[in-house]
């Protein structure tokens, strides 16, 4: 899990995929280690604290399906959300994030 903002600051130099509930950025971390680490955002955009919270929790649980059958070795993902994807399904959500890791890994 990334909680450091230097972590965020450099996975935003990486790639980047904008689906209609969140965007996602990979970066390659270059230094040997092939953990897969995710970093989720939240901003007060999106709603209040318990909107952002259950947004939250979503994505963890999308992280914690997928990261491992889909995501990059050795990279940072990072979740960025926006408006619409609190009212989305989360099988919607799960099928945007599975075709987001599979065009980055491309």
């Amino acid at each position: 899990m990334l909680r450091r903002r230097a972590d965020f600051l450099a996975a935003n130099g990486g790639a980047r995929r904008a689906m209609p509930g969140f965007v996602l950025l990979v970066r390659p971390r270059e230094d040997g280690d092939p953990a897969m680490r995710l970093g989720i955002t939240v901003t007060k955009k999106i709603g209040n604290a318990v909107v952002r919270n259950r947004m939250k929790r979503r994505f963890r649980a999308l992280g914690r399906e997928l990261l491992p059958a889909h995501g990059i070795a050795g990279a940072d993902h990072v979740l960025i959300g926006r408006n619409g994807g609190i009212e989305r399904d989360y099988a919607l959500l799960q099928e945007e994030l599975a075709k987001a890791l599979r065009k980055l890994a491309a």
